[in-house]
């Protein structure tokens, strides 16, 4: 029960397409394979086919300006996270980047080897490069100035495509992550959570220890990958975009990692940049992040523009925004070919993420397993050897009602829980409303927690009744009594731990 409520949780497509060996690329005309996606008549498209990583098959759709004109830069969209996401995910931002000069190369991501147990971001990396590939290989590109672009997950992706061939002229990251994916996401869930309005022991206990827990058991692949090492072997230029509103990734603490691990590496030539009133994509919102419009940030296009072309052309990255408010603690934080880099607008970023160290034995996923399986055995062997003896018409009064309670609630307690939760990871990063609050607290939630108080005193209940008359009470009743009891007692623990006998 735990595993298929908790899989329910990160459920990712897995269908994916034929793997070919060979990391030769193929290009084709406009209208293969029933042609590219639609595009505005002051472009072209024209389809390409490309070996990702291991020899997968991919296929993508290279965009550029109408008319024959000199070779020009190039750049590859790498996409966020999500199995056999399309290429028309992309298509508003390759568009926009294609109006401004560039050959954009969006590709339909993998599903082959990405799932919900198994993520590999060298994988991904080099299906990056496979793309990369195939658009320096297209007419009218200068291989030499082409580069990855790398939105959220991609963020992870780009960089390490980058370390891995000097072919990559630049990298431009949007809402991409410094941190480890696991403290990542549990910060985007909680955010999501306490944008809704949520406080308390179910964001500040639960969610975070349920996230521990998957990725103890397997569940959250590559939970505790450091970007460190790969972001200090990236030489190229980089540009990195984040919104002032992006509740996905922490935009305060993001930036800064970036820069440490650049500096680190000796690469002095990046640049950092907030739009307002943009969210996590550099989309437009209007809401501070929980509505994505289709309009990207005024001026995202633009500066990804000339910036690419200034990178390519052999200039040093600059930032120049005269009234930009939010700027650097100091001179080293946040450089730009040597030279202090203004920000632009102040993110916003209510709370700071939390390290998530991986869960010792007494909180990890086997020990949370057998405590339901204790669970499990407890509560329903009382009302079980209940139902026995009454068709065999056996009399046997209960010890109390509270024993009848506790094994009625313990299991709503344990299932309900573990249902809710999951439905708060489901929906908390996409900011769905998770139901009525009652001073902070979901009343779903505050139910849970009503109900698991009650049993702790059902249960001392129940202990007081045996041991006021232990010797009427036959052996078989002590057995199911017993199981109770114990079910009662790890349900303290337990209650402790996941939030539910706390504020």
């Amino acid at each position: 029960m735990l595993v298929a409520v908790i899989a329910a949780a990160l459920t990712v497509g897995v269908a994916g397409p034929a793997v070919a060996a060979g990391p030769s690329a193929v290009t084709g005309t406009a209208g293969a394979d029933g042609g590219p996606p639609a595009v505005p008549g002051d472009l072209k498209a024209t389809e390409v086919s490309f070996r990702g990583d291991g020899g997968l098959a991919m296929n993508g759709t290279v965009l550029a300006p109408a008319g024959a004109e000199k070779r020009r830069p190039g750049v590859v969209l790498v996409h966020g996270a999500g199995a056999g996401t399309p290429r028309t995910k992309l298509m508003g931002e390759a568009v926009e980047f294609a109006r401004r000069g560039l050959a954009v190369l969006i590709y339909d991501k993998r599903s082959e080897g990405y799932s919900l147990f198994r993520r590999s971001y060298s994988q991904l990396a080099g299906d990056a490069l496979g793309a990369l590939a195939a658009l320096r290989s297209q007419p009218g590109v200068d291989p030499s100035k082409v580069g990855v672009w790398g939105l959220s997950e991609g963020g992870w992706v780009a960089p390490m495509a980058a370390s891995r061939s000097a072919d990559v002229a630049f990298v431009v990251l949007v809402g991409a992550n410094s941190l480890q994916p696991l403290r990542q996401q549990a910060w985007a869930v909680a955010a999501g959570m306490r944008k809704a309005g949520v406080s308390g022991s179910l964001v500040d206990r639960a969610e975070p220890n349920l996230y521990r827990m998957l990725a103890d058991g397997g569940m959250f692949p590559e939970p505790y990958y450091d970007p460190a090492p790969t972001l200090a072997a990236v030489r190229q230029p980089v540009l990195g975009i984040w919104g002032v509103h992006d509740l996905l990734t922490p935009p305060r603490e993001s930036p800064p990692g970036f820069a440490a691990a650049f500096r680190d590496g000796g690469n002095r030539r990046y640049t950092f940049r907030f739009f307002a009133g943009a969210e996590h994509a550099a989309h437009l919102t209007p809401d501070g992040g929980v509505t994505r419009l289709p309009e990207l940030a005024p001026g995202y296009a633009d500066l990804v523009g000339s910036w690419v072309r200034e990178v390519t052309s052999g200039r040093p990255p600059a930032d120049r925004m005269p009234g930009s408010g939010f700027v650097t603690s100091g001179p080293e934080s946040v450089t730009s070919g040597g030279e202090p880099v203004t920000w632009g607008p102040e993110p916003v970023q209510e709370t700071a993420t939390v390290p998530l160290e991986p869960p010792v034995w007494w909180e990890s996923a086997r020990v949370q397993l057998a405590a339901l399986v204790l669970f499990a055995v407890a509560f329903a062997a009382y009302p079980v050897v209940a139902l026995v003896r009454r068709l065999r018409r056996r009399s046997g009064a209960p010890v109390s009602r509270a024993a009848r309670f506790l094994s009625a609630s313990g299991p709503v307690v344990v299932l309900g829980s573990f249902a809710y939760l999951t439905y708060m990871v489901m929906t908390g990063a996409k900011l769905a409303a998770p139901g009525p609050l009652v001073a902070g607290r979901p009343v779903i939630w505050l139910v849970l927690q009503v109900l698991a108080v009650a049993c702790v005193v059902a249960t001392a209940r129940t202990a007081r009744a045996w041991a006021r008359r232990p010797g009427s009470v036959p052996r078989g009743e002590r057995v199911r009594l017993g199981l109770l009891l114990a079910g009662g007692v790890v349900l303290v623990p337990w209650g402790l731990y996941w939030g539910l006998l706390l504020p």
